[in-house]
């Protein structure tokens, strides 16, 4: 049961603990679902969910840097070197040698990779939409709004960012 009670004109929401681990369950399922599609895609390939996260990232910030990449998924250097030389090795990532600082590498997506990312994308975006349109445009922000409030406010400041910077 959920209940509210006004204080200062806010309403709060109090869930019970039942309510909070059904919701946890719920995004579990959710997140298996959301993953599905793509992951059927990427099994064909011999990738996984890195060389996805990868793809994504390295096509909304083309040039970005590896250190970028690094903060962004919170890996290892040595997880992502491995997940960044088989796509190199597969032509669907260029990594060209920085202008200013020889050290620094930064990535882009070639054709392949971009066909893939939007293969990738284009099924993730398909099931959310339908989700969305199922759960009305009043759930679209009150989603959006609970996923950012569940954020770090490092992570939650970063994904600003990166919104900001389409």
């Amino acid at each position: 049961m959920v209940d509210t009670a006004t204080s200062s004109g806010d309403t709060l929401l109090f869930l019970t603990d039942e309510q909070l681990r059904q919701g946890a369950e719920a995004m579990f399922f959710a997140y298996r679902g959301f993953t599905a599609d793509p992951d059927r895609i990427l099994a064909g390939l011999s990738y996984g969910r890195a060389h996805h996260r990868a793809l994504h990232f390295i096509h909304t910030a083309p040039g970005t840097t590896v250190n970028n990449l690094l903060n962004i998924l919170g890996v290892t250097k040595q997880s992502l070197n491995r997940v960044l030389r088989t796509m190199v090795e597969d032509g669907l990532v260029e990594s060209r040698v920085g202008r200013n600082d020889r050290r620094e590498r930064h990535l882009f997506l070639t054709e392949a990779g971009q066909d893939l990312e939007r293969q990738l994308s284009d099924a993730q975006r398909a099931r959310m939409r339908a989700a969305f349109k199922q759960a009305g445009p009043e759930a679209v922000a009150g989603f959006r709004k609970v996923l950012e409030s569940m954020m770090d406010p490092e992570m939650r400041r970063q994904y600003q960012r990166l919104r900001e910077g389409r």
